[in-house]
Parts: C-alpha cells; structure tokens; sequence
C-alpha cells in the first residue's frame, strides 16, 4: 500500500476508535464501576457482563453432581 494510504487508514482508524469510546464511555465507566467486564464487539455495541454469573453456573453444576 502507498505510504500516504497507509497514513490515512491509521489516521481514519484512530478518530473511529475515539468516536466509539466517546460514544460509550457513559455506559463503560457505569460498567466499570460495578465490577462488569466489558468486550467490545464492533462500533457503538459492546458486550457487558457480570462476572457474579460464573458462580450462579459454578453451584448449578455442583447442584446437579450431588443430584446425580
């Protein structure tokens, strides 16, 4: 690729990134805040979880291994 493409693709890149963490970063820092993970997806989406849900799917298991 040309070396000016190439400066203009990181420089496209680099104001799409800040645009999307501008755009989200109500919703991530409230995330954060209570300990979420936060995985982003693609531009504007992320995925938030709470990491509390492992040990919900950790005693369930347990729960089915002594019903077993």
């Amino acid at each position: 690729m040309h070396p000016h493409g190439t400066n203009w693709l990181l420089l496209i890149k680099t104001h799409m990134n800040m645009a999307d963490r501008a755009l989200c970063a109500d919703q991530d820092d409230w995330a954060y805040e209570l300990r979420w993970t936060v995985n982003r997806t693609g531009f504007g989406a992320r995925h938030y979880r709470d990491p509390r849900f492992d040990l919900v799917r950790e005693l369930e298991e347990v729960g089915r291994a002594f019903t077993a």
